[in-house]
């Protein structure tokens, strides 16, 4: 298949580039590089040995993306583009909701005027806002999140449900997923976030290769056996595989249908960071500090309609992802920016 991915040079766009090359699919990236970088497009070449097609571009852009999307003319699209940090769309919604709808809205509009009606969305399991006690399943509502990040993925998964009920040429698969971590086996792609993380995963492996001097635990008084935040790690590389089964699904289906992609065992804070000490050999210091608004005490996610409909389960476990996060992280200290390296 033709395969077209919005913010394929991030962190999770990467790796479910590479799976799709892997498997024999045609990829085109289109990525404006605002929270990524050119050298992730050259890794993808590297491990797969197939260069990907490569746009840069806005995908709010709607004439760039008419242009992108008839070109590529893909059999299916992999929708990942958009900003991401919960933190920041509490401090700044206007930016969250107008960035994350628009860009939606002009991918759908050039993808309708070129009879592409074949989708992958990147929804979140902030989709799921404290109105229910986990492990999560994907019809346990109210679907009203604690952010405006997350806000937007509740919004965006409203309105692709009703554009695939009114018109049943449309096929599009809502994954909802919890945190991913880890890296490809190779260590030459990984999350590298500009700036300071937002994530946890690679705050820890920042810390642990001494570019942070310390994590800073957001809360230590939550209701969890060790008072800190609870969650669903998920590999990315098993991320990956599940979006190749999502575009499989709606490659051989009509409407639209939502599924959790997380591995159903919550791991807190302190018992991740842990994880990453055992991986990295090396003292990672942290201190509580206040809880932080928007957050969660505990989330992890019910997988069993994607084992069921999608074939697709978590095969890593928390040693292994921090033994592949370790990896990315000391074979590319300071990211794609390592020129070599560390001897």
């Amino acid at each position: 298949m033709r395969i077209l991915i919005t913010g394929g040079a991030g962190y999770i766009g990467s790796h479910t580039a590479v799976t799709l090359i892997g498997r024999g699919d045609q990829v085109t990236i289109v990525d404006n590089l605002s929270n990524s970088s050119m050298v992730a497009i050259d890794r993808i070449a590297t491990i797969t040995g197939v260069p990907p097609v490569f746009h840069r571009a806005d995908v709010r852009d709607r004439e760039a993306m008419t242009r992108i999307v008839e070109s590529a003319a893909p059999d299916a699209v992999v929708h990942f583009a958009g900003l991401k940090a919960v933190g920041e769309s509490v401090e700044r919604p206007l930016r969250y909701y107008a960035h994350n709808l628009e860009s939606t809205f002009s991918l759908l509009e050039a993808m309708q005027a070129h009879g592409v009606r074949r989708l992958v969305f990147s929804s979140s399991a902030t989709v799921y806002g404290g109105g229910q006690e986990p492990p999560y399943a994907e019809d346990d509502g109210p679907f009203v999140s604690t952010n405006p990040y997350g806000e937007t993925k509740v919004m965006l998964e409203r309105i692709l449900t009703d554009v695939a009920a009114a018109d049943p040429r449309w096929s599009i698969a809502l994954l909802r997923y919890f945190n991913p971590i880890g890296a490809h086996e190779s260590g030459l792609i990984g999350e590298d976030p500009n700036g300071r993380p937002n994530n946890l995963a690679p705050y820890i492996t920042q810390v642990a290769v001494g570019r942070l001097p310390e994590i800073i635990v957001h809360g230590g008084d939550y209701d969890t056996a060790d008072g800190t935040g609870e969650r669903d790690y998920i590999h990315v590389e098993d991320l990956a595989a599940g979006h190749a089964a999502a575009v499989s699904w709606v490659a051989e289906h009509q409407g639209s249908r939502s599924w959790n992609l997380g591995t159903g065992t919550p791991t807190s804070v302190i018992e991740l960071i842990e994880a990453f000490r055992a991986a990295s050999g090396r003292p990672i210091p942290y201190r509580i500090g206040p809880r932080r608004v928007g957050d969660l005490a505990r989330s992890w996610a019910d997988a069993t309609r994607a084992e069921r409909e999608l074939g697709w389960r978590a095969e890593r476990g928390i040693p292994e992802m921090a033994a592949d996060s370790w990896r990315w992280q000391i074979t590319n200290p300071n990211g794609f920016r390592t020129v070599e390296p560390p001897e």
